[in-house]
């Protein structure tokens, strides 16, 4: 089926690409709906930005669109923002705890139950961080072509690389090629990360703007060798702060190739998507607008995890049926077709109506047979569903609505999404949204099977339900504030549980499912404070758990707190930024983390956080150049050895690291 699907879709491209007329660039922004522009004119003088060398090309004709073809231009301002995204993810990731080497998994301190899916997720979710989904890639529509390229040094022996690239061959077809490399040693044993994001996409749109067509190939594989953490007694080493353990490679490991139990976990898959439309009528002036289009989505997915390890350690993860060579495999094929007909009226607004198709093959290639028990090896099925989508604006006023329902097959599921936002002022706007979801668990809590004897089970759960309120108010002048409140019904997730297990026995792990309702509210505020050139940038995130299991666990407070100075030097060839930054987090029952799943479990033995972290920076652009210097965690050494990113795995110590962004524009 994938080689199906990759030789229509190349076919499809080729056809394109050797059809075009090679006529003068034009402006056909109009096509995009809700342009977003990245920058102000009052940000363009202060931060200064990249000067094209066609004096008749603007950088707000660089255009990047996102999957729901809402529209921004390149930014190549310095800003505190960029600062927080220069990092593996390449997004601010507020609100995640990174492990100690680059290309590890994060911890979540905060967590967004809206969901419009209608399917299970695939598991090992603690890989998926850099996992790019289709609402991570962007289209592009450049007059001259663009190149990005960004660097940014790693953890012993390695470093990370972005280089991006894009061209119009002519105002109707763009394509743009991309990859995202990383080799990372790290500071602890047996901790090496290697990872590769391969993006290529493509978008093309007939003279007559009747025809639309986009589409991307996106290639991935995360590899992650796996030390199971610090021994129990080496903790204890760790947070003493002797000299004599500041070298961290001799902290001893929990699973380690040296002494021949050495384990990695990889998360490889490729996916193919083509979206494309028609308009059977386009009629468009100054006074109305009447268009009726159909619309058709084709994508196909291919992953697969793995988990490998040369010798089995039962103390950690229970018995197996092997003594060595052990390896766990999960795979899943999803192909997803979706129809769509659309119809936009100035009274009505935009309406769409669709129809869908998902067929999903997931699971191993053998029954694993227990004593009480037989667990199956696959999940194979079709699910249909159907839904709609709503967009009407009106002056100051803008309405969004979305709803889905699965009408046949093994899954049920439903959701529907609801967003209002006002314009009071130019200053001040105010969004309220609702999201109600019903949807199946991830795959591996239905479905597991390990060569360790505990990590095998077929489970029946219900489908997980959410409700949630969103208020958000944006100004500048005030502040950001957005509050959210979220009800949680049968909510599912790992937990090692004693119960009826004698004390000193091994307690396996497993996928459990809430028998009670949780409450979660969220108050998030953000706010600048500028007083010439300095400035002090603060978020601050609020969170209340009312949950009587204890199974969503949180940090009461999160904070982050930037004080930097701005300026520019040299009359105005540099611009310079340079301050310190605080992260923050209260002491909570910080979720554990399982090697074998690649997932988080919950733990309520011990209380982690409580620990500043300290980043000193300077930024500096120099024409097309953004360079990144930082300091990362420089008070390790004397603000206490108590910092960790999940139990008996430490956050990193005090490092040095530099970056670069370089924009080319041809």
């Amino acid at each position: 089926m994938s080689k199906l699907v990759l030789v229509i879709f190349v076919t499809f491209y080729t056809t394109i690409s050797f059809g075009q007329d090679l006529t003068k660039p034009g402006d056909q922004r109009d096509e995009y709906r809700n342009p977003q522009d990245t920058l102000s004119t009052g940000e363009r003088k202060s931060t200064g930005i990249s000067k094209i060398k066609n004096k008749d090309t603007k950088i707000q004709d660089y255009l990047i669109i996102s999957v729901d073809r809402d529209t921004m231009y390149v930014d190549t301002t310095l800003s505190i923002q960029k600062q927080y995204k220069h990092n593996y993810l390449r997004k601010d990731n507020f609100g995640l705890m990174p492990f100690s080497n680059i290309g590890q998994t994060y911890n979540s301190l905060t967590y967004n139950f809206q969901n419009t899916s209608l399917i299970p997720n695939f598991g090992a979710r603690a890989r998926h961080f850099n996992y790019m989904e289709v609402e991570d890639i962007n289209y592009y529509r450049v007059p001259t072509p663009f190149t990005e390229l960004t660097y940014k040094t790693a953890f012993e022996q390695g470093q990370l690389a972005d280089s991006f690239f894009t061209v119009n061959t002519s105002p109707q077809f763009n394509f743009s090629v991309a990859y995202k490399g990383l080799r990372s040693l790290g500071k602890y044993q047996h901790l090496l990360t290697s990872s590769g994001n391969f993006r290529f996409t493509t978008n093309y749109q007939t003279k007559n703007k009747r025809y639309n067509m986009r589409g991307h190939i996106v290639t991935q594989d995360l590899l992650n060798e796996e030390n199971g953490g610090l021994q129990d007694d080496q903790v204890i080493n760790f947070e003493s702060g002797d000299p004599e353990f500041i070298d961290r490679s001799i902290l001893e490991v929990n699973l380690d190739e040296a002494n021949g139990n050495g384990a990695e976990n990889i998360l490889k898959g490729k996916r193919f998507l083509l979206d494309h439309n028609y308009k059977i009528v386009r009629k468009k002036d100054s006074l109305s607008k009447n268009q009726l289009s159909i619309g058709h989505i084709m994508s196909f997915e291919d992953k697969y995890y793995e988990f490998t390890h040369s010798r089995a350690v039962s103390s950690l993860f229970g018995d197996a049926f092997n003594t060595s060579g052990l390896k766990d495999r999960a795979t899943i094929e999803h192909f997803h077709n979706q129809l769509q007909l659309n119809y936009s009226n100035n009274i009505i607004g935009d309406l769409q109506f669709n129809v869908a198709s998902d067929n999903y093959n997931y699971g191993y290639n053998k029954v694993v047979i227990l004593p009480e028990s037989t667990i199956t090896n696959r999940l194979k099925g079709n699910i249909y569903s159907a839904g709609g989508k709503y967009h009407k604006k009106y002056k100051k006023f803008e309405l969004h609505g979305e709803l889905g329902i699965n009408i046949a097959g093994d899954f049920d599921g439903n959701y529907i999404k609801g967003t209002a936002s006002f314009n009071l002022n130019e200053d001040l706007s105010a969004i309220v949204s609702i999201n109600h979801s019903s949807k199946a668990p991830n795959y591996n809590t239905l479905l597991y099977q390990s060569d360790y004897i505990d990590y095998n089970w077929r489970n029946n759960f219900n489908n997980t339900e959410t409700q949630q309120l969103v208020f958000h108010l944006k100004s500048k002048k005030i502040a950001d504030i957005k509050v959210d409140y979220t009800t949680i019904s049968d909510y599912t997730y790992f937990k090692k549980d004693a119960a009826g297990i004698p004390e000193g026995d091994f307690v396996p792990l497993k996928a459990f499912q809430n028998n009670k309702s949780i409450s979660y509210l969220r108050l998030k505020l953000s706010k600048e404070i500028k007083v010439g050139k300095f400035a002090l940038d603060n978020t601050i995130l609020y969170q209340n758990v009312q949950d009587e299991n204890h199974v969503l666990n949180v940090p009461e407070f999160t904070t982050r707190n930037t004080l930097y100075y701005s300026s520019h030097l040299f009359k105005k060839a540099m611009y310079l930024q340079t301050g310190i930054t605080l992260n923050y987090f209260t002491s909570y029952n910080m979720n554990a983390y399982d090697p074998v799943l690649a997932e988080f479990y919950v733990q309520n033995d011990r209380e982690f956080g409580d620990f500043p972290r300290l980043d000193f920076f300077i930024n500096a652009k120099v024409r097309q150049t953004r360079i990144f210097i930082k300091a990362e965690h420089f008070n390790s050494s004397f603000s206490g050895y108590n910092y960790y990113s999940a139990p008996n795995n430490p956050y990193r110590d005090f490092s040095i690291r530099f970056g670069i962004v370089w924009n080319f524009f041809l």
